[in-house]
């Protein structure tokens, strides 16, 4: 069987920190009726603390684990059709990479370094944006994640000057193709 006949009809979106992947997961949400899974908070709720005080405490290696056991788990059969918000480094192993791409439709929401540095500028819990200079973290983490990005995503979506429902439009309308065409 082929990757495209068992997939259910999760949505799961991807990208770097502040692209608005947890704001167009709600407007998703709010459309399709279905649950929105945020997974920073399902990694939150299973470890008992903020991911600040994960990565403070345990690092960032602990914090990557703690995401794929969510994936995993996610990966589960389950009847439920889901929206799942993902954290921007989810990308970074193989293993969460195809656990993503059977979980349903990946979109790529993608957007300048200065959309981004504007969205993340006054967030004081995103830890890997604790260092000297955030723009050149992001920039980094941007041209390091992107060839990953594109390899998980079925749909890369420019957010740049687009609303939080022209962006819920388009990916609404391409998800409804993907998921009408595939082979049975």
């Amino acid at each position: 069987m082929s990757e495209t006949q068992s997939l259910p009809e999760n949505i799961l979106l991807i990208g770097i920190m502040g692209c608005g992947k947890s704001t167009v997961g709600r407007e998703l949400q709010q459309r399709l009726g279905y649950p929105l899974v945020d997974m920073d908070q399902e990694i939150e709720r299973m470890a008992g603390k903020p991911i600040t005080a994960i990565f403070a405490d345990e690092g960032e290696d602990r914090f990557r684990a703690l995401e794929t056991q969510v994936l995993r788990e996610l990966a589960l059969p389950c009847d439920q059709r889901r929206i799942i918000s993902t954290g921007g480094g989810v990308i970074g192993s193989g293993e969460n990479r195809r656990l993503l791409r059977g979980l349903g439709y990946v979109v790529w929401l993608d957007a300048p370094l200065e959309v981004i540095l504007e969205r993340t500028g006054k967030s004081r819990h995103r830890p890997l944006l604790h260092a000297d200079d955030p723009a050149a973290k992001i920039r980094e983490l941007m041209r390091r994640r992107a060839p990953l990005y594109q390899e998980t995503a079925h749909l890369k979506l420019d957010t740049a000057g687009l609303d939080c429902g022209e962006i819920a439009t388009g990916i609404l309308e391409c998800a409804r193709y993907f998921f009408t065409h595939r082979r049975p």
